[in-house]
């Protein structure tokens, strides 16, 4: 259900706006109406964010090696920590400034005078990006110290300072690497050393002249050895701090903790500017040095109590009233352990129903689980999900389960009930299954129950696909049908004539839905199903349409409402249209199973034949790739097809929009 909200001004005195936040953040009930405000990346906030983010960046690689823990034998976990680890640590401003400290096992001992005077510690986001800094200077150098040492290797380990001492006694020396041929084409008018040459290049000493078109060479800081021995120090002390930045990577959780109080410190200074300054007050009611702020927002109507002992307590002015229908109220969702496991979906998917609109949360997740169990349509899929989601229910059970692990064991179930059903698991010749598994299957739905009534391997394929899709087309029925029935159950509390309208939509879906069957379901064979348009299918049809067309647009009179069902015929004949394509769009369900069930048999067919063979082990390999892949691609799917069939065809006839905005009270995250 949909909680419903007040709408709460608060008013404070100017110079206690920080105080008033942060009660309201301890209270944890109050969603601020903020306002469009410019972000400033200036701020401190959003200076640290950025460090904290550019240090989790840096261990993001890297993941924190797992410990066994032992056990003593009565039981209790053996912590092999070092004695400085285990100590419990000092707190406060000059925390860990004693040698005893790091190295010390006493619980308690008083700090030296050099302790409390040495500088405080810099944050852990500081101190690993002075880190990533000092490793930046190092691989630059590293990549001059290469560059330096092929530029001047093939010169040899000679001393530049003796060149420059020679050019300071004012006599210009200058050194060339020249081509061969390049050498002999130029004109000797300088004096020069042949300081040693190759097949292609001669190394020159030329004295007091440069050679013209020829750069010379540029002298090295240092000798080619002292590069070397340098480089080999870097790639050390480069090593030595990759180490350093690795060894960090259990300290990402107190990144993460930091993070956490950084955002809370961004939406503390996004409140403070969605405060405004209360103006219009005389002059006379107010001291000269007192300013108002209000600050406007949303709370659960049975948070309000809470609230107005709040304001009483701090001295604030508040008024609480109905939000109307101009405000964006925010959508605060109360549901029961069964439609709150729809929460991590979502989530994901990021909806939101309006604060005025229908909580549609119980039935998304019904019709979604029975969509996916569907879509999947193997057993064999859905008792691996359904097994690896209970091994995670049993290992987080004294935590505290994460609501997705019981939705995926949940559609688990799901799914392997339709595999029960069908007689599918893992793309698997019925034949070639157990008789155990035919056994439990629904003969309408599955081919291997089928088969031992009727021996036309062809007949039996086409009984069980046309009930399938009667099975598919008639959800879509039901699953509609809901949607319309949920709008007549809200309109009889506001009685409106527009309900009328709403049972002809309901009409028109039974009416469509034997059109539907008789295109696609209905076969011109004596041993499958023959389905006509049934005359009260077509009643059905005329009438509800005859109820929309005259209650569809009802505003103020039934006249107004047929006057704008005419200007609007189009629109209204395109509903019909609508409600046939919304109806077909079931098939898919049938349509993504069959997909997948084939990309099953295939990789089965593959792998069979090898099995027996020495390369089984392949075999192992591409059925695990195959049916791996088609597990994800069939996950796709569902985000595609199960998804849509909710938000998209549901939602549109139970005029759900989606466009809420989640209630998001400030409060302290950490």
């Amino acid at each position: 259900m949909i909680v419903p909200m007040k709408k709460i001004c608060i008013v404070v005195q100017d110079s206690f706006r920080d105080i008033a936040l942060n009660r309201l953040r301890e209270a944890g009930v109050f969603h601020i109406e903020k306002k469009e405000i410019q972000v400033d990346i200036n701020s401190s906030a959003q200076k640290r964010r950025v460090k904290v983010e550019d240090a989790i960046a840096l261990i993001s690689d890297f993941k924190p090696k797992k410990e066994k823990k032992k056990k003593s034998q009565n039981g209790e976990v053996i912590d092999n920590r070092p004695p400085y680890e285990r100590r419990q640590k000092p707190i406060g401003l000059h925390r860990g400034r004693r040698a005893t400290d790091i190295y010390g096992t006493e619980d308690e001992e008083p700090y030296s005078l050099s302790a409390v005077r040495a500088p405080s510690r810099p944050e852990l986001s500081e101190f690993m990006l002075n880190i990533e800094k000092e490793r930046k200077i190092l691989r630059e150098r590293d990549v001059f110290l290469g560059r330096e040492i092929e530029r001047v290797g093939s010169w040899g380990d000679f001393d530049p300072d003796s060149i420059t001492e020679i050019v300071s006694s004012g006599l210009p020396v200058n050194l060339y690497e020249i081509a061969q041929n390049d050498f002999d084409a130029i004109v000797k008018d300088f004096d020069y050393i042949i300081l040693k040459s190759n097949k292609n290049i001669i190394y020159l000493m030329v004295f007091g002249k440069e050679i013209k078109g020829v750069s010379p060479l540029k002298l090295p800081e240092k000798r080619l050895s002292e590069y070397v021995a340098e480089l080999e120090a870097v790639k050390l002390e480069l090593k030595e701090t990759d180490e350093k930045i690795k060894s960090l990577v259990s300290r990402k959780s107190a990144l993460q903790g930091e993070m956490l109080k950084v955002y809370e410190d961004i939406e503390f200074e996004d409140a403070l500017k969605s405060m405004e300054k209360v103006d219009g007050i005389p002059a006379e009611l107010l001291s000269s040095d007192c300013e108002l702020s209000l600050l406007l927002g949303y709370a659960p109507k049975d948070e309000l109590e809470n609230i107005k002992l709040l304001a009483k307590d701090n001295g604030w002015a508040l008024a609480a009233y109905d939000p109307s229908l101009e405000d964006n109220v925010p959508t605060k969702l109360k549901n029961n352990k069964f439609s709150e496991m729809l929460n991590p979906v979502s989530d994901f998917l990021g909806i939101v129903p309006g604060y005025r609109e229908v909580d549609i949360s119980g039935w998304f997740l019904l019709f979604f689980s029975v969509f996916v169990s569907m879509i999947f349509a193997d057993g064999g899929y859905g008792t691996l999900i359904a097994i690896t989601a209970l091994i995670g229910i049993m290992k987080t059970a004294k935590k505290g389960v994460p609501l997705a692990l019981k939705l995926f064991f949940m559609l688990g179930v799901f799914i392997m009930t339709w595999g029960i059903l069908t007689c599918s698991w893992f793309g698997i010749d019925p034949q070639s299954l157990p008789s155990f598994f035919t056994n439990i299957s629904l003969a309408a739905l599955s081919t291997a129950k089928t088969s031992q009534l009727i021996d036309d391997p062809a007949l039996v394929k086409a009984i069980v696909d046309q009930n399938k899709l009667l099975l598919c087309f008639t959800l879509g029925l039901l699953h509609l049908s809901i949607a319309h029935i949920i709008r007549i159950i809200n309109m009889l509390r506001n009685p409106h004539p527009k309900i009328f309208a709403e049972f002809g939509s309901l009409g028109m879906l039974l009416g469509i839905y034997n059109v539907v069957l008789f295109l696609m379901v209905s076969k011109d064979d004596p041993n499958l199903m023959l389905i006509p348009i049934y005359p009260f299918a077509l009643y059905a049809l005329a009438g509800g349409f005859a109820l929309s067309f005259l209650f569809g647009a009802y505003e103020t009179s039934l006249g107004q409402s047929i006057l704008d069902s005419l200007k609007n015929i189009i629109g209204v004949v395109l509903g019909v249209t609508g409600v046939f394509s919304d109806i077909m769009s079931y098939i898919r369900l049938w349509a993504v199973a069959l997909a997948g069930a084939a990309i099953s048999e295939t990789v089965n067919s593959m792998a069979g034949p090898i099995l027996g063979s020495f390369l089984f082990f392949l075999a192992i390999v591409l059925l695990v790739f195959g049916h791996g892949l088609n597990v994800i691609l069939t996950v796709l799917s569902v985000l595609v097809h199960g998804v849509r069939l909710n938000i998209l065809e549901f939602s549109t006839h139970v005029k759900l929009t989606w466009i809420g905005i989640a209630y998001k009270p400030f409060m302290i995250k950490r």
